[in-house]
């Protein structure tokens, strides 16, 4: 067995969730295996506890995997192909039919791109400003 080195610490010091913020204790956290940090992981099924995270068995490796849930499910960054709408998306998210946005792009009302196959695309962030009665 390695001898633990008092210099690199195993477990974190921090007695908050790195999800929710509220505090932990030791029978209700576990540490994230992807960035290391503590979250709340009910570890009985006896009493009742909150999950910030899960856990599961890694079959290749036979091991216990933690995750929390901001590791799990991280944000979405602005400006990423989730941000990029063809007309049908677009329509739906602004409440109105293609045909209506397709008039819009076609007087300047909303930026678009227009593909060489003729697929119109559009920003999410300008379909909601467009939705909201702004020019986008």
């Amino acid at each position: 067995m390695i001898p633990a080195d008092p210099h690199l610490p195993m477990t974190t010091t921090k007695n908050s969730c790195s999800v929710c913020g509220e505090g932990l204790t030791e029978a209700t956290s576990a540490i994230c295996n992807s960035c290391g940090e503590p979250y709340h992981l009910n570890q009985r099924a006896d009493i009742p506890g909150k999950d910030c995270g899960e856990v599961w068995i890694d079959e290749g490796h036979l091991a216990l995997e933690f995750a929390c849930n901001t590791c799990l499910n991280p944000p979405l960054e602005p400006g990423g192909l989730d941000d990029v709408l063809d007309i049908e998306e677009a329509a739906a998210l602004a409440g109105v039919a293609a045909g209506a946005l397709e008039a819009a792009a076609g007087m300047g009302a909303l930026r678009h791109r227009k593909t060489g196959s003729g697929t119109y695309l559009f920003s999410r962030g300008d379909v909601m400003e467009f939705r909201e009665g702004g020019n986008a």
